[in-house]
């Protein structure tokens, strides 16, 4: 794969690679460092892709591992109330469901988000979170489970 036609992925991914990063990082600023420093990455690493095919799935790993290493590095651990607090606040008018997917723990959510919202097949999915297929299907069902128990649970409250 060329510079060019890494460059091309890139920015035909681009709202994909902030929905990543946003399920793993809870500020923006946070997400387009996180997306910057993946990107810089990728191209001065374009060395290291062994198949152009698998071009996205190594570009989503790198920025998985940068989010991480973000993460990590700035210690920003809050805790979960506070940020599903700030997330209902900042965002009324989003769905109950997108809300219980944010609720979800981030094993569960990544897959989730990758597979419904940015249409990963579970096998991509294998390859960005590095587990097994079965676990992507596993982790997948859990999810489902847990998100139709919230969303009935709210039915019944209301």
């Amino acid at each position: 794969m060329t510079k060019e036609q890494l460059g091309d992925l890139i920015l035909s991914s681009e709202a994909q690679l902030y929905a990543t990063a946003r399920t793993i990082l809870a500020d923006d600023q946070d997400c387009g460092d996180a997306i910057q420093e993946a990107i810089v990455k990728a191209f001065s690493k374009i060395h290291t892709l062994k198949k152009d095919e698998y071009a996205k799935t190594w570009l989503m790993r790198i920025l998985i591992n940068e989010c991480y290493n973000f993460f990590r590095k700035e210690s920003r651990h809050i805790p979960v109330a506070e940020i599903e607090q700030e997330m209902y606040t900042e965002k009324q008018d989003y769905s109950e469901l997108y809300r219980a997917v944010n609720t979800l723990k981030e094993e569960l959510r990544i897959p989730v988000i990758l597979y419904y919202m940015e249409e990963f097949s579970v096998k991509e999915i294998a390859q960005i979170l590095e587990i097994s297929e079965g676990a992507v299907q596993k982790r997948l069902a859990r999810a489902r489970k847990k998100l139709k128990a919230e969303v009935d649970l709210k039915e019944v409250i209301v």
